[in-house]
């Protein structure tokens, strides 16, 4: 069975970084998109950032653009979010995702219905 355990969530002030990590087992995702979506209470999940199997492209939400970088590492079977210049609207449980579908797929997925495997999610909070 798949799972997909993220780390590095926590309390920080407004302004600050975190780093977020997911890391994939057993299967192997090296050739598939992964992406991180949040929720907020209250609120649906929400898109935060993608990125190719190859790690060649990325894209973000326009909301953490120039704040936040994904990227990956294959050999580590683990995507990364780093977080800076963070916001209290930030403020959400962050879901890493893979899609196991789409082997060597070169576009963006940006709809959480494109992906199939999800964590359980880290509470990522900003205080201001």
């Amino acid at each position: 069975q798949v799972q997909l355990v993220e780390s590095g969530g926590g309390l920080v002030q407004a302004g600050g970084s975190l780093r977020l990590a997911c890391a994939a087992s057993p299967r192997t995702f090296s050739g598939y998109t992964m992406g991180w979506f949040r929720q907020a209470p209250g609120k649906e999940r929400e898109f935060v950032a993608a990125i190719t199997w190859s790690g060649s492209s990325t894209n973000y939400a326009d909301s953490v653009k120039g704040r936040f970088t994904i990227s990956r590492d294959n050999a580590k079977n683990t995507v990364y979010l780093q977080m800076n210049n963070l916001k209290p609207e930030d403020t959400a449980v962050y879901y890493c995702a893979v899609d196991g579908d789409r082997l060597g797929y070169s576009g963006i997925l940006t709809r959480s219905r494109f992906y199939d495997y999800w964590g359980q999610g880290t509470q990522v909070t900003v205080s201001s």
